[in-house]
């Protein structure tokens, strides 16, 4: 990944927590704010923390403290673009190893451990300079160009997904890939924290004529994640007829949560642009959050369900 992930390689303390995500301790927290504890400081979302810098050591990567149902999270589609002005240095030099870029991405396949990473680099920039969003559908290769689309398949349990590798990394031998928290969830890894994986890369051009015109399915708006499933909730915080009042309290929220904030559109009887948090598992998750909302003086909300 960015240079940002590799420092957390470079410590023994930071090893626990880095490119290998695994649970958090069993220490009760506060399930959506971005502090393990009220003391440590936490980096700005969009942020790059100094390099060594004690706000950037003291945070732990995690899931999500509330439990965020990526279900319905859509594969990344595989589309023709030109590469990432940033990322493609070739060769390139990390940790005093040096790797170089595949000149091609046709008929790659490879076999090896597949890791995740979430919480301490959401909001970050990768090595593409797109930022981070753990629940999309993202990974970090070493020697892919940027970007490459990917097909990932754990062969433990033969689920498979499709992500954009955007990212760098992971920078250690016993693994191939970095996937994002979404990716890692669909896959069914987050408890294992690593999985042995298929890696296939696919060619956009030829995947987009295998899907057919009728069969290219439309994309969410960004920002904004449709869970499309009855048995969702979420925690409203807001409804405003201005876009702009919706989405700056879309930013606001999204500085202080580790939980998807969305806004939904509706148009009768008139405009309304309502700011929620979700989808949660159960109803009881969602109150969770609520609760968290309305002590901290964040809004007053409710828990909807869709």
């Amino acid at each position: 990944m960015s240079i940002i992930r590799l420092i957390c390689m470079g410590t023994s303390i930071l090893l626990l927590a880095a490119c290998v995500t695994t649970p958090p301790p069993a220490k009760k927290v506060n399930p959506i704010t971005r502090l393990p504890t009220q003391n440590q400081p936490v980096p700005k979302p969009g942020a790059r923390p100094a390099f060594g810098s004690h706000e950037f050591n003291v945070i732990r990567d995690a899931a999500p403290g509330a439990p965020v149902d990526v279900r319905n999270v859509p594969d990344a589609e595989p589309v023709e673009e030109p590469l990432s002005a940033y990322g493609n240095r070739n060769p390139y030099t990390v940790l005093g190893e040096t790797y170089a870029l595949l000149p091609t991405i046709k008929g790659f396949r490879q076999d090896g451990g597949a890791s995740w990473y979430g919480t301490k680099f959401h909001g970050l920039k990768t090595s593409s300079g797109e930022k981070y969003d753990m629940y999309k559908m993202t990974a970090a290769h070493r020697n892919l160009p940027l970007p490459t689309y990917v097909r990932v398949t754990n062969k433990a349990n033969g689920l498979s997904v499709i992500v954009k590798v955007n990212d760098r990394g992971p920078f250690h031998s016993e693994r191939i890939i970095d996937l994002s928290y979404a990716a890692a969830a669909k896959l069914d890894m987050l408890k294992t924290g690593t999985a042995q994986v298929e890696v296939e890369a696919i060619d956009p051009v030829e995947f987009q004529r295998k899907l057919g015109k009728n069969g290219k399915a439309e994309k969410p708006a960004a920002g904004n994640l449709d869970a499309g499933s009855d048995s969702n909730f979420y925690v409203q915080v807001g409804a405003f007829g201005d876009l702009a009042n919706a989405t700056a309290l879309q930013s606001k929220l999204l500085e202080l949560i580790y939980a998807p904030v969305v806004i939904a559109r509706t148009e009768l009887p008139s405009v309304v642009h309502r700011v929620q948090i979700g989808p949660f598992f159960t109803l009881e998750d969602a109150d969770k959050v609520a609760v968290i909302i309305r002590d901290g003086d964040l809004g007053k909300p409710i828990v909807v369900k869709r």
